[in-house]
């Protein structure tokens, strides 16, 4: 029996009530919608996987469709202060970021198709930073794989079982108990490709589709891109198989003609989960010094998908990459605590996400052990979904400040605190990567398994080399910012 997960009515409906109590929908309304729920027999939602063991009666699905549309309608209590409008956004910012800086340039030599100067080697200097956030990126998202889903105590007991704690290196289940492991099983579909005992290239992974897709959305629309124009690309090339949670949502309502941003929206109860996130890198890097400029690509990105804190969080994510990869007002790079300050500058002050944010970085200059830092958040942050956007964005936050910009550090702290591991550790690993500034920079016990080969399911890129992501991703920048 095939349990399509992520779609099925009865299964979304248990994360729209907590959705819904969570972005301030009138409680007793909301309430009133569970008490239904519950009598008619209907279940919670899964806790985490995507759909339920057995498929719901059909009167039950077809209440839960009508709920999900009746909490729809129920207005927000939290929308002053977490729009979605970009210049609502915009308005609540007082600091909103002028660009500080760009990429390695200087008079001297124009690079192909750039209107931009620079000397001979800038476009090599920017090809190496590029490399080694994309290496960064596949490093951490390849760390947390087989430890996804599992719990944090899961984590930290697997990691000490086999000496790797506090953590810094690959999982491996050499010397696992067997006890152990059968009551934290690695991640069904990542333990065969992404322990240190059979890692042999990047596998794939939507944290590295993510960005693939925006290189080619930049190819064809350049940066005036349309969240039209991401539908357009994802019917075109990504697999349906390949998108979870609030793409998979919105990529089924483009199919039931729903235009977007009504996508993000209807029946989506994922709407603030990580899913915009892990795809706002490519927008930082191609906005090199401009956090503005970057944070405004990942909203028209994040829309189709997402609303309020899952729109902040790709926003946020892409101003931090995007001043990771310029240079300060002084030509010096500027620290991982300045990316991190230039993030929240595109957040509304008074959202959920800034909040957690500004209490995380603040936990991780308090506390020594990371651990501690993890268990605060943990409990500051129970209740939540362990993909929504809001803790898992503290949490990247809190593993960069802590580490203070070292890069085994940041990949080990983002993917040991628990949660969506392998997307934290995406996120922050590219970071870290970029500030390191070239693939000698990153320890080679990292970056060696990954034998500059990843797998892909999108477009031509199956197999590609991350040297050649990272001349890509350059030559796609001069050439999506051509008027």
């Amino acid at each position: 029996m095939l349990r399509l997960t992520w779609v099925q009515p009865e299964d979304l409906i248990g994360h729209e009530l907590r959705q819904a109590a969570q972005d301030g929908r009138a409680p007793a309304a909301v309430a009133a919608v569970a008490a239904r729920w519950r009598a008619a027999g209907g279940s919670e939602a899964p806790p985490r996987a995507g759909a339920s063991p057995q498929p719901a009666s059909r009167y039950l699905r077809l209440l839960a469709g009508d709920l999900l549309d009746e909490l729809a309608d129920l207005p927000g209590g939290l929308a002053d202060d977490e729009p979605t409008d970009l210049g609502a956004i915009r308005a609540l910012c007082p600091d909103w970021p002028s660009p500080v800086g760009t990429a390695p340039a200087a008079p001297g030599h124009v690079e192909t198709g750039s209107a931009q100067a620079g000397p001979p080697d800038a476009g090599l200097l920017e090809d190496a930073r590029l490399e080694a956030a994309w290496l960064g990126r596949a490093v951490g998202c390849l760390l947390g794989k087989p430890v996804e889903k599992l719990p944090l105590d899961g984590i930290r007991r697997l990691a000490r079982a086999t000496g790797n704690w506090p953590l810094n290196d690959y999982f491996t289940a050499l010397g696992v108990p067997g006890e152990l492991a059968a009551r934290y099983p690695w991640n069904r579909r990542s333990a065969a490709t992404s322990l240190a005992e059979n890692i042999d290239g990047m596998p794939e992974d939507d944290d590295l589709d993510y960005p693939l897709l925006n290189l080619l959305l930049l190819q064809r629309y350049g940066k005036d891109f349309t969240t039209a124009d991401v539908a357009r690309l994802w019917l075109d090339e990504l697999p349906a198989g390949r998108a979870f949670t609030a793409e998979r949502v919105a990529y089924r309502n483009l199919l039931d003609g729903v235009e977007p941003p009504r996508t993000a929206r209807h029946r989506n109860p994922f709407r603030e989960w990580i899913g915009a996130l892990i795809r706002a890198d490519v927008h930082g890097w191609t906005n090199p010094g401009d956090p503005a400029g970057a944070a405004e690509q990942a909203h028209r990105d994040a829309t189709l998908t997402h609303t309020a804190g899952g729109v902040h969080a790709a926003m946020f994510g892409a101003a931090v990459i995007a001043t990771a990869a310029g240079t300060g007002t002084g030509g010096d790079r500027p620290d991982v605590h300045a990316c991190l300050r230039a993030g929240l500058t595109v957040v509304p002050p008074r959202s959920r996400l800034a909040r957690a944010v500004r209490e995380a970085v603040r936990l991780a200059h308090e506390h020594d052990d990371f651990a501690d830092v993890v268990d605060r958040l943990h409990v500051l942050h129970a209740g939540t979904h362990w993909v929504h956007a809001v803790p898992n964005t503290a949490l990247i936050a809190a593993a960069l400040t802590h580490a203070d910009g070292d890069f085994t550090g940041t990949v080990c702290r983002a993917v040991s605190g628990g949660w969506d591991t392998d997307s934290n550790g995406a996120t922050a690993g590219g970071v870290a990567a970029l500030l390191a500034g070239s693939p000698s920079a990153l320890p080679e016990r990292w970056t060696a398994p990954l034998k500059n080969r990843l797998a892909t399911s999108v477009g031509d890129f199956n197999g590609v080399g991350f040297d050649t992501l990272a001349r890509l991703t350059r030559t796609t920048r001069l050439e999506a910012s051509r008027p």
